[in-house]
Formats: C-alpha cells, structure tokens, sequence
C-alpha cells in the first residue's frame, strides 16, 4: 500500500483508463465510491458478518485473481532467483525472459 501511494499507482491507473483487483490489504486504497479503481472484497468483523451476497462477492473477486497470483507464485518454484544478484532494471528483462520461455505472455510497455 505504501508503494501503491509514493508510486501514484491510482493516478497511472485513472490516466490509462484501467482498474486492479485486490486483497484486503489494499482496503481504503482509493476508496471513491464514484469513481472506483481498486476494488477490494467486504471484510467481516467481529461486530459484523459477512451477507451471503458479500461473501458471494468475494469469491468472485479471489476468482478473478488467482490468474495473477499463479504468475506470482510460479517463478517463486525456480531456485534460481533466490541467487541472483544484479542490478533491478537487468532482472526485468530477464524475468520477462523466462516468463516467455515458460508460456506466459509478457509485454513490454517500454
């Protein structure tokens, strides 16, 4: 969230026209009900459960984001980014470079 906020990721997201899912940790992030960018689900406490329709409304989301998280948690397996240390904009290409090899579309928005 921190680096959703210094990096102004609702403004590029608003100027491209574009939305993100996310978890709960991303709660009150942009939170316009007019104009939403970042739709998180409903959370619960103790005070107060979850509706059905809240609780139907957050399966839907956790759906629509395990797409993603299966990319972030693939190249997790490979030991091999445990080891490296280079310099960030180097692992970049590298990192689009195995995701190509192992059938995952990476754009290049350079």
């Amino acid at each position: 969230m921190t680096a959703a906020r210094r990096d102004h990721l609702l403004a590029h997201l608003r100027a491209a026209g574009l939305g993100a899912l996310a978890d709960l940790g991303f709660l009150g992030l942009g939170a316009d009900p007019d104009n939403p960018v970042v739709v998180t689900g409903f959370k619960a406490t103790s005070a107060r459960k979850l509706t059905p329709g809240q609780k139907e409304a957050n399966r839907a989301l956790a759906a629509g984001r395990v797409p993603v998280a299966r990319c972030f948690a693939h190249p997790k397996n490979w030991r091999i980014l445990t080891k490296l240390r280079t310099d960030p904009a180097r692992v970049t290409h590298l990192f689009r470079s195995l995701l190509v090899l192992t059938n995952v579309e990476a754009t290049n928005d350079n």
